[in-house]
């Protein structure tokens, strides 16, 4: 069989917005093929067919969209874990 498979991750150093970086990866087979990252601002393709559909995304209105998760996934989320964790501390 075949196995896909996206993983989104927020990483932070604070609950502060520019402390956040937001990355999409997108995965086949166990082999990441493309990936977002806010740090960088547009989708990378790591094979040929992730490269030519990073090109197809990164002109369509999806990077826009990834572009905005960071605000609206990541800073929200951020606060209740940071929220969380230090409670429990």
């Amino acid at each position: 069989g075949f196995l896909h498979y996206v993983v989104t991750d927020c990483e932070f150093n604070s609950s502060k917005l520019n402390d956040i970086e937001y990355t999409e990866s997108y995965y086949y087979n166990k082999l990441e093929i493309i990936r977002f990252s806010s740090s960088v601002g547009k989708f990378v393709g790591y094979t040929e067919v992730g490269i030519k559909n990073a090109e197809r995304l990164n002109n369509g209105p999806e990077v826009i969209a990834r572009r905005a998760q960071k605000e609206s996934y990541c800073l929200s989320n951020v606060g209740i874990d940071v929220e969380s964790a230090l409670t429990k501390s």
